[in-house]
């Protein structure tokens, strides 16, 4: 069921299924809760699944026009704003990918007593490459001077294998619609957002809570090599590949995320 929240005076929609231990799902850029479609159907059989948009996405409220950057940090207080706005005592499982990611280890630096499980899928916690840093700037004015319908050209090749790009039509038609309605202005703040991230690779083996980290096998944004050395340095983490699958695993191979995702959870 979706549902509006206010957190500090700005409006969340989130989709808050099921019942049970809480988990907390954290989409990716520039997408909405609705990537967790699948994830959201199997989990909430057992659990309850809390999926927000994040601030100034999907069906969230729009961003206040003065504002140029997102934060991590911004981000990950809006969940926690959101959990106490839904009632929800105790640590959580939260579970985030690609910029999810970022704003799950943020999450755990800055409320930590609200992790329970933390599970990190397809993400990094390296900071940019001074390449991807430019990047990352450049999209964001390219965004604010003609609206975010390139960045589906941009990002589909990398975001899945070749297999979906060509075969899947439900999956890159859902991608560009996503990338397509984005305000350009929560793109060009979230961009800027990413690129002044922290450095998470300190933190990783202070992470103490169970985790498991998630890698689609052919992953050109997040490579699983990465991934797993992060699992490594993290003293209670897990790795796991998911086969078939690039940056959007859990879009790509559901059956297979569902299936380490309850396996984690249950354990």
């Amino acid at each position: 069921m979706m549902k509006s929240v206010d957190v500090g005076g700005q409006r969340l929609a989130v989709e808050d299924r099921g019942s049970g231990p809480p988990v907390l799902l954290v989409h990716g850029f520039p997408l909405d809760h609705g990537m967790w479609d699948a994830q959201i159907e199997a989990l909430a059989r057992h659990y309850r699944v809390i999926a927000p948009d994040l601030r100034g996405f999907g069906q969230s409220a729009p961003l206040p026009a003065g504002c140029t950057a997102v934060t991590m940090a911004c981000f990950a207080d809006d969940l926690g704003a959101l959990l106490a706005g839904l009632g929800v005592e105790g640590p959580v499982a939260v579970c985030g990918l690609s910029m999810g990611g970022y704003i799950a280890l943020e999450f755990w630096r800055r409320h930590r007593w609200r992790v329970g499980k933390l599970i990190l899928c397809d993400t990094r916690a390296a900071p940019d490459a001074p390449e991807a840093l430019a990047a990352r700037f450049q999209n964001a004015a390219r965004a604010l001077a003609e609206g975010t319908a390139f960045l589906a050209d941009t990002l589909l090749p990398r975001l899945v294998v070749p297999a979906t790009l060509q075969a899947n039509a439900a999956i890159t038609g859902r991608l560009r619609e996503w990338i397509a309605a984005a305000s350009p202005h929560t793109v060009a703040a979230a961009l800027r957002g990413m690129a002044c991230r922290s450095d998470a690779r300190p933190w990783l083996g202070a992470i103490d809570c169970p985790g498991l980290v998630l890698a689609g096998q052919h992953d050109a944004i997040s490579p699983p090599d990465e991934m797993q050395a992060m699992a490594a340095q993290m003293p209670k983490a897990r790795f796991a590949t998911i086969p078939e699958a690039g940056h959007m695993a859990p879009m790509e191979n559901p059956q297979a995320v569902n299936a380490a995702l309850l396996s984690f959870l249950a354990g």
